[in-house]
């Protein structure tokens, strides 16, 4: 069974990283959250990443704020896809973070989703899963039409009220 390893820089990231963890368990995907910083904890960052396929890992999500070089060190570890999440942190909006996150350098690349994206994080990984995983790509499109019906059912009732 494929596990999705969940990498936090701090523990200011839970909030963040729980929203993963919300659409992981719906899908019933197996996880393992760690704290590991790319700058505190840099040894046990790089083993975590480098022995994750051997510990039968299909994607990494990085959840980091500020210096934000937790998905980078990560996937300069491993071949397996990496997914950073910037988290907001107390400066710059979390822009500091998204950039740090996603200019990566050429041949380490790092798949980047907005700040504080972590249930669209854990849906790309599960889109990279349901690429050899047939049960998890139904289940994607049955979200995705569940989703596509409470916006059909937003409108009517918009439309509804709203119209002359």
């Amino acid at each position: 069974m494929t596990r999705v390893g969940l990498v936090l820089g701090s523990k200011s990231d839970m909030p963040v990283a729980e929203k993963a963890l919300g659409v992981l368990r719906e899908f019933n995907i197996p996880f393992e959250v760690r704290i590991l910083s790319a700058h505190r904890s840099p040894d046990e960052a790089r083993e975590f990443a480098s022995s994750a396929r051997e510990g039968g890992f299909s994607v990494l999500i990085a959840f980091a704020g500020m210096a934000a070089h937790l998905a980078g060190a990560l996937a300069a570890n491993t071949t397996l896809p990496v997914i950073g999440v910037p988290c907001k942190g107390s400066c710059f909006d979390g822009m500091d973070a998204l950039l740090s996150t996603v200019m990566m350098p050429s041949g380490i690349p790092v798949a980047t989703v907005a700040v504080n994206g972590g249930a669209n994080a854990a849906l790309l990984a599960l889109q990279i899963i349901g690429t050899s995983d047939s049960e998890v790509a139904a289940k994607l499109e049955e979200h995705r039409a569940k989703g596509k019906a409470a916006v059909l059912e937003a409108d009517a009732e918009v439309r509804s009220t709203y119209t002359l």
